[in-house]
């Protein structure tokens, strides 16, 4: 086994992986709040750290991915009475969307997706830990971490006290002893058609306790990496050390793991600005390949431009593998003397998750089996679908089994003229009628495809 090493946010530097059980590994990661259809940007942690337990998998660990859905917000709330719907019924269907459209990506699902709404009762009894301790207070109603408690606050973000506003409005400033205090309990307001009780009064739970509550649940304390967007640095994460290490003494995590943002123009993806590209649409317009292919070209921890350009190159650069996987000989021996691209790629990811730079490994690999086979030279797979598996790329080298039969080829044909007549919703239907007969509609720069799922 490879030492893998991470960049850990609160050390500020790369970090050996460290498992607190030998072998085995527990991930967090924060997912998405399901008050509307997710787009490319809550797409990239989904990928990055999916990606990550198979590389940790390869190299012998037992990995336990979980990724959280926080189905009760202030979101959500505003999101369900501006459709004049109830909010329970807004975050049932969202977080059915998100699971449909996430799994269109290939990548198979986290271990665990615990909901925060499942959580109420262990996110209750961490509150009353922390109110017990003194690090937190009830105050009309609502209850708030005491920042001047915790010694440490501000160790992961690095900010100085002047920059650590909350962000939670100006409603609850006369109930605060401080204003970087922070909720981790919300008296139910005028509106609101979901709330809980508790002993400090009916409610819901804050943002950030969620997710102290949903991990210690699952992987207990101390666990290997917690991961999410850099955007959750601060406030979110920062509140996460502080609830946990408060409460129980120890820490949450030994590596904290941040993604960059998916960017489009020189801002971050994000429904707030409205520059988005949904992850449904996306899919449909570019396949899932070139998706994931687009994913891997960046460093996790670096921005991502979004653009039609960059998802028609990655398309592209999947079509060359697929091409290549047409030409290889499944009779022919491992290609000789090429070995080392392998083990080159497989050290790149051990050193800090690197998957540009695997990538273009495995495109060495691919120029030097095309210039063998440019020759004459026979040559086989092999170690191509182990590296192309660790990228999420394993498809490119499955053959359609025995191609669509006619009526599926008669769908995507009427498939295919719905979108260029721009009737979307009648594409849509074709998809789903598609998707019945167990197909999967893959547009590719060479047009669209259909591919049996598995």
């Amino acid at each position: 086994m490879r030492e893998v090493q991470l960049h850990d946010t609160l050390r500020g530097g790369l970090t050996p992986l460290d498992p607190r059980v030998p072998g085995r590994v527990g991930i967090y990661t924060c997912g998405p709040t399901v008050y509307g259809r997710v787009h490319v940007g809550n797409a990239r942690p989904f990928v990055v750290f999916a990606l990550l337990k198979r590389f940790l998998e390869h190299e012998g660990l037992e990995v336990t991915l979980v990724e959280n859905i926080t189905d009760v917000n202030d979101k959500i709330y505003a999101a369900a009475q501006a459709a004049g719907v109830a909010s329970d019924a807004l975050a049932g269907e969202m977080t059915a969307h998100y699971i449909e459209d996430t799994e269109r990506l290939g990548l198979g699902r986290p271990d665990h997706e615990p909901l925060a709404t499942d959580s109420v009762a262990a996110i209750v009894e961490l509150i009353r830990v922390l109110i017990d301790a003194g690090h937190a207070y009830a105050a009309g109603g609502d209850v708030y971490f005491r920042v001047a408690s915790f010694g440490d606050y501000g160790k992961l973000s690095n900010r100085s006290p002047e920059e650590m506003a909350q962000g939670e409005g100006d409603d609850a400033a006369e109930l605060k002893e401080s204003p970087a205090d922070f909720a981790l309990w919300k008296a139910r307001k005028e509106g609101e058609d979901t709330a809980w009780p508790a002993p400090w009064g009916e409610g819901r739970p804050g943002w950030h306790i969620e997710c102290s509550a949903m991990a210690e649940e699952l992987l207990g304390t101390d666990f290997e990496i917690h991961g999410g967007g850099s955007d959750l640095v601060f406030p979110h994460h920062e509140n996460e050390i502080a609830q946990t290490e408060a409460a129980r003494g120890r820490p949450l995590a030994r590596i904290w793991m941040h993604n960059g943002m998916v960017q489009m123009g020189r801002e971050k993806m994000a429904k707030s600005v409205g520059n988005i590209s949904l992850l449904h649409g996306a899919l449909d317009e570019h396949g899932r390949d070139a998706l994931i292919m687009y994913f891997v070209s960046g460093h996790y921890r670096q921005p991502l431009a979004f653009s039609n350009d960059t998802l028609l190159e990655a398309g592209r650069a999947a079509e060359r593998i697929r091409e290549l996987g047409r030409r290889l000989d499944p009779g022919a021996p491992d290609p000789a003397g090429i070995e080392e691209y392998a083990e080159r790629f497989f050290d790149a990811l051990a050193e800090d998750f690197n998957t540009p730079a695997a990538r273009a490994v495995l495109f060495d690999w691919v120029s030097e089996a095309n210039r063998r086979l440019e020759h004459g030279e026979r040559v086989g797979a092999g170690r191509l679908p182990e590296m192309l598996h660790l990228l999420g790329l394993e498809e490119l080298l499955g053959p359609d089994e025995g191609g669509p039969d006619g009526e599926a080829r008669v769908l995507l044909e009427e498939r295919e003229e719905a979108r260029r007549t721009r009737d979307f919703e009648l594409a849509d239907r074709k998809r789903e009628e598609l998707a019945e007969m167990g197909y999967e509609v893959r547009d590719t720069p060479m047009g669209a495809r259909l591919v049996r799922r598995g």
